[in-house]
């Protein structure tokens, strides 16, 4: 007897496994069942599990009965001639969906040259075995499957055209490369997702060696000139948004230049932009802490008595300025009302962005790495043919990562862009590496893909030869314009008196226990007492019960809580946060007592 699941749930018994699965899978390619339902038979506990549950991964292949594919040629014919769709395949049983658990007790094959009788089912093609991003990958099937997915993860963050309507909308933190290219070595995934439409990178010549050691540690070097002619530019759009809201009491905000007798006003500098309107203008050249939007709020909280004395109700400045560590200039503003019919002012600051050392590129291949060095065209290195490479990649990324198809794009590009034709790269039936080889030879190159190179500040020849290509390169949105933040003094928390947190509220750069151990490694332990004072705080102390004394400024005197004023009082020196959890035992029941020695 076979125990049978539906969801997880058990609903009986069965005397023939086998038999059953057979049945209920006839059912469905015949449609007298739902084809969402997948089975799945455990032979070592001998039970069955149906699932119908939403939420699993399913995917489309072809049935296989006695070692032929359900697809014949007539279908196919009447697919290209559009009589029959997908959805007719399905409900005939030609196609079926299988998730993770029915794979388990399937025999797949790759290929119909590869179809026996033991088959169960035939793939409708490999690539299908891949998601859309990673289909865009070339030769994925000469690559290691971590870096295919680190690849794939890298796609989604390049920079290209993500909307062509971009200028109409207001969009949170958006990039846009200026030059998007198509790339030379596609796959079949670049047409069927009309890629031209909407590029995320550039294609340009790369050598695979080391300069000067600034390219160690993934990092790649870029040439100036490659940069001033435009390569890796784009655009930073960020929007700053305010809208006049409506409290209670008839109170409302209210978009204006704030008046100087408003609670928190900044200075005439700071309003410098602001139109009649209280809105600044297309154009404008801003840095941090200007403001874009002047607006006005009602006071926080209305005692009985005030609310209607005028005069001492006295607004206070809330106005939307640049956020701190960005500049940049007024690319759009826009006037209009939200849902409850409140004003509403959007303003879109942009800001150019040329490749700078910091930067983060990466090839398609999960090959990625900042730019370590940006070089002056003249001191770049180049080939016996004149060709100075835009990019120089470290030959140490190759052997551990195993991307053999970062070395093949860089020889079908070549190729590509000295036959002018675009190489067929798709996984799994890209065109071979011999014909790509045959053609560089037909050139007159070296089928290895190598190069004589010069050294481009003395000239002198290199001896060992370079491999040099052209390859698609991808700009990501990890920019150091971005993430760059240091800080001296500056803005700390009210309760604990410690610097604020994150580069978007000027915070604190955290010294943590390692960082301590390696100042004590390099004998700088000294300087831990400067560092870990950030909410040093002086606290007088009564010598008699151990407690934190009181201090009242206007008698200048010092007294104790609990033993008075005749008992001998001392400062101490403790980090604000230790004086605030000793008030919290005091507010739990627990007595903190302080004893002091002399430090001599």
């Amino acid at each position: 007897m076979s125990e049978v699941y539906l969801n997880g749930k058990f609903v009986g018994d069965i005397d023939n496994a086998h038999e059953f699965l057979q049945r209920i899978k006839q059912d469905r390619r015949s449609g007298a069942l739902s084809t969402n339902v997948n089975l799945h038979y455990d032979e070592l506990l001998d039970n069955v599990y149906v699932e119908s549950a939403r939420g699993r991964c399913r995917r489309p292949l072809i049935v296989v009965n006695g070692g032929m594919p359900a697809l014949t040629d007539k279908h196919v014919k009447q697919l290209q001639k559009a009589e029959i769709t997908w959805g007719d395949l399905i409900d005939q049983g030609v196609i079926e969906f299988l998730d993770a658990a029915e794979e388990e007790n399937s025999l797949i094959a790759f290929s119909d040259q590869e179809l026996t009788p033991e088959h169960t089912h035939l793939e409708i093609s490999p690539l299908a075995m891949l998601g859309l991003v990673t289909g865009l990958i070339p030769y994925g099937d000469f690559i290691q499957s971590a870096r295919l997915i680190i690849g794939s993860r890298n796609l989604k963050q390049s920079i290209g055209l993500y909307a062509a309507n971009y200028l109409v909308r207001m969009d949170m933190d958006i990039n846009l490369l200026h030059y998007p290219q198509m790339p030379l070595v596609q796959t079949m995934v670049h047409e069927l997702t009309d890629y031209k439409a909407h590029p995320s990178g550039q294609n340009i010549v790369l050598a695979i060696m080391c300069y000067k050691g600034y390219n160690m540690e993934d990092a790649v070097i870029i040439n100036k000139g490659s940069i001033d002619r435009g390569f890796g530019r784009s655009t930073y759009y960020r929007p700053a948004v305010a809208e006049e809201l409506r409290y209670s009491g008839g109170l409302m905000d209210s978009v204006c230049v704030p008046d100087k007798d408003v609670k928190g006003y900044k200075s005439e500098h700071d309003y410098r932009f602001l139109e009649g309107d209280g809105v600044i203008y297309p154009e404008a050249s801003v840095k941090e802490e200007d403001v874009l939007i002047g607006k006005t709020s009602p006071p926080r909280f209305l005692s009985n008595l005030e609310e209607y004395s005028l005069a001492s109700n006295i607004r206070r400045e809330s106005s939307v300025s640049l956020r701190h560590g960005e500049e940049g200039v007024v690319d759009f503003v826009c006037l209009t009302e939200n849902e409850e019919g409140n004003k509403l002012i959007q303003v879109r600051i942009r800001d150019q962005r040329i490749p700078e050392i910091g930067d983060k590129f990466v090839s398609r291949h999960g090959q990625k790495g900042v730019v370590g060095l940006i070089v002056p065209e003249a001191d770049m290195p180049f080939t016996a043919s004149g060709i100075v490479p835009d990019l120089l990649f470290s030959p140490h990324g190759i052997p551990s990562r195993m991307t053999i198809s970062h070395l093949i794009e860089l020889i079908g590009g070549k190729s590509a862009a000295l036959t002018g034709r675009i190489i067929d790269g798709t996984t799994f039936s890209g065109e071979p590496e011999e014909v790509i080889r045959k053609d560089l030879m037909s050139l007159g190159f070296n089928e290895t893909g190598t190069e004589t190179m010069y050294n481009g500040v003395t000239g002198e020849i290199f001896e060992a030869k370079i491999y040099v290509g052209s390859m698609y390169y991808l700009k990501l949105k990890h920019m150091v314009a971005n993430k760059i933040h240091s800080r001296a003094r500056g803005p700390i928390q009210l309760l604990t008196r410690q610097p604020t947190e994150g580069r978007a509220k000027e915070g604190g750069l955290r010294l943590g226990e390692m960082e301590k151990d390696t100042f004590v490694a390099h004998g700088a332990s000294m300087l831990l007492k400067e560092r870990f004072d950030s909410d040093k705080t002086v606290v007088p102390v009564c010598e008699g019960c151990g407690i934190i004394a009181i201090y009242d400024v206007f008698k200048d005197k010092r007294y104790c809580p609990i033993c008075g004023e005749n008992v001998e009082i001392s400062d101490i020196e403790i980090s604000y946060a230790f004086k605030l959890i000793l008030d919290e035992f005091k507010s739990l029941g627990i007595y903190p007592r302080l004893q002091l020695r002399s430090k001599y």
